[in-house]
């Protein structure tokens, strides 16, 4: 056999040798090695008590000092956070944020860090303004908590306003109460005075005293409501001699003095649910009663209420309709399973709902294209069906839809919540019943009646006015409270009352006190405009809201009420930080033990750097070089028998 036949049988075998391989295809182990470090979170307060314990150069040496330790680095994988309301990487620590909010913190951290080797050093003075208890969120978070307490141990004696409960309405004439709770630490007896002022007058005063066992007061009294508008008033509790702290001995609040009330009468010929919700929710605002009352009582009473709810109709509303029509008064139709929806037809002039006597459960989906005032998504999609009649509804005049009908997971172009104008008349149906459900679904989304009270505020307020209709609406409150967020909302429409996304909003704001100017640009934000003035200082300002390529603006007036929660606080929380720790396995630290909690974390074994082998199967056929061998013996062959005249 030649050299040459010798070259092409081993070429052959060499190629099906390689594709026998591919077809049995073999696997094989492939092991790798790597080491895991533990993680050390630092977790810092960038709370602004910090800076009022003067406590920000003692963190800021802590940081310097943990971060930049050989040992540490070495051991831990290191990440900074910083919180206040939110937990963030840490990026800039300013200080400067109002609220505290340590329980959501270690949330956070323990969706980062779950079923992992870590250690938490929290540095904080351990005040939280709002939120969960944060001692026992070891429920939760499963690592060791290592808290640095910041700020004075040493108690002092204070006076303090630790709360102060008023109405945020009072009717004109009215007298309206106040209660306030003052509490005191120290050991010895002392006397003060309690006052209440407006500007450089005092409208309230009360001579108080407290012991070391008698450390608390609540003090109950009323002020009478003499002008309408805004007034604000500042409660002080007068300091004793060499008290540290008497940020927290004034408290500044406002109540807004209205001159009438909104009355609203609920028809209805039987009980349901829905109709104490409906009435909580209403009520909420207190410049507004609601009635509960059956249709023939109501005829002779039509004129004393500024809106009308009718709950389920049937014919023995018939009297009620006619005198609603005649007197062309706004009204709100609920519309349910006991509804007759044969009366209905003929009686409304506005639409009509398909007969089928079937019911359905729908869910809602809310209509961000709604453009009569400003509606907050509640995360309807989230909250219970509403039983409803099922049928198609045809209106004879303009409406718009608040919310649609979804059946499961299907929009359906059916209303669920609709609302109308014609005649100089307005008119909202709702297409379903059990919005009680609604109310308690919404509290356990957000721990609060409140985002739905104000959907149902919103839609009352539309209804009880009959006020022309602008194409610039701004919705703003006549005070905020210091340590709340100063959101302003607005929409602008086109000519055809159109809600338009094209226009560009700003917002002049001006201090009354200073005189200072500023612009602020309005975000677009799904059906409306809005601008966080959260930063701004407590004072009173005057704005406006103009359009850019239009001549339109609407104007106002707001307040910012002085207050700083963070400003409260004198001393650390040492007992909850030592609770913290002990209950999840760590230890707390003072700051100039700082070396010790090094010394600590550097020589536990717990936090130790772990090995991992990771085997893989890899099947031959994911063997690319094997491919490369097979094309190579086969492109050799041929140029070989092609180079010796053989093919």
């Amino acid at each position: 056999m030649s050299k040459l036949n010798m070259l092409f049988s081993f070429l052959r075998f060499i190629t099906l040798f390689s594709v026998f391989l591919l077809l049995i295809n073999p696997k094989f182990e492939h092991v790798t090695l790597s080491t895991e470090k533990p993680n050390l979170v630092l977790a810092i307060d960038n709370s602004s008590s910090i800076k009022h314990l003067n406590q920000n150069e003692n963190v800021l040496n802590i940081l310097d000092k943990l971060s930049q330790n050989d040992e540490l680095n070495s051991k831990f994988n290191i990440s900074k956070y910083i919180f206040g309301e939110q937990l963030r990487l840490s990026d800039s620590i300013q200080f400067s944020e109002k609220q505290t909010n340590i329980s959501n913190a270690f949330n956070q951290l323990a969706q980062i860090y779950k079923d992992t080797n870590t250690a938490t050093i929290l540095i904080s003075d351990g005040n939280q303004t709002y939120g969960n208890d944060y001692e026992f969120i070891t429920s939760k978070y499963k690592n060791p908590i290592y808290p640095v307490i910041l700020g004075d141990t040493i108690t002092h004696t204070d006076l303090k306003i630790k709360q102060l409960n008023v109405n945020k309405y009072a009717y004109l004439k009215n007298r309206f109460p106040i209660e306030a709770i003052i509490t005191y630490n120290g050991n010895n007896n002392i006397n003060s005075r309690f006052v209440v002022t407006s500007g450089n007058t005092t409208v309230y005063s009360e001579a108080v005293n407290f012991t070391k066992n008698k450390n608390s007061k609540t003090m109950n009294f009323a002020l009478p409501a003499s002008r309408v508008g805004v007034s604000s008033l500042k409660a002080t509790i007068l300091p004793v001699e060499n008290e540290k702290n008497i940020i927290n001995n004034s408290k500044n609040f406002a109540v807004e003095v209205i001159d009438q009330k909104t009355k609203i009468a609920i028809v209805t010929d039987f009980p349901h649910p829905d109709l104490g919700a409906l009435k909580k929710s209403i009520e909420s605002n207190e410049q507004r009663s609601v009635t509960l009352i059956n249709p023939n009582k109501i005829i002779s009473q039509i004129n004393d209420f500024q809106l009308i709810i009718i709950n389920q109709p049937n014919s023995k509303f018939n009297n009620l309709f006619d005198t609603l029509n005649k007197e062309n008064k706004n009204r709100f139709i609920i519309i349910g399973t006991k509804t007759d929806l044969s009366f209905i037809n003929r009686i409304n002039q506005n639409f009509t709902h398909e007969i089928t006597n079937q019911t359905e459960a729908y869910q809602a989906e809310l209509n961000l294209n709604y453009s009569p005032f400003i509606i907050d998504d509640l995360d309807f999609e989230s909250f219970p069906p509403l039983k409803s009649n099922f049928g198609a509804v045809n209106f004879s005049v303009p409406f718009e839809a608040i919310l649609n009908k979804k059946l499961g997971n299907v929009s359906t172009s059916q209303l669920l919540l609709a609302t109308n104008e014609a005649n100089n008349r307005r008119e909202a149906i709702l297409f379903g019943e059990n919005i009680w459900q609604w109310r308690a679904q919404s509290f356990i989304n957000t721990k609060s009646f409140n985002a739905f009270d104000n959907f149902i505020g919103k839609l009352v307020q539309y209804l009880a006015s009959n006020k022309r209709r602008n194409r610039l609406n701004v919705e703003y409150e006549s005070f905020y409270n210091g340590n709340t967020n100063v959101i302003i909302k607005a929409q602008f429409f086109d000519k055809n009352y159109v809600f338009d996304t094209r226009e560009t909003l700003n917002i002049i704001v001006k201090d009354k006190v200073t005189n200072e100017e500023k612009v602020f640009p309005l975000i677009l934000k799904s059906n409306n405009y809005q601008v966080d003035l959260s930063n701004l200082p407590s004072s009173e300002y005057n704005f406006t809201v103009r359009a850019t390529n239009e001549n339109i603006s609407k104007s106002g007036t707001f307040q910012i009420l002085e207050y700083d929660v963070e400003q409260q606080f004198l001393n650390a929380n040492v007992t909850k930080l030592r609770q913290l720790a002990t209950n999840s396995g760590g230890e707390s630290y003072f700051i100039d033990e700082t070396d010790s909690l090094i010394s600590g974390l550097v020589n536990d074994n717990h936090y130790a750097t772990i090995q991992k082998s990771n085997k893989n199967t890899i099947p031959l056929i994911d063997w690319k070089y094997l491919l490369v061998l097979i094309a190579l013996s086969l492109a050799s062959e041929w140029f070989l028998r092609k180079y010796n005249g053989l093919i």
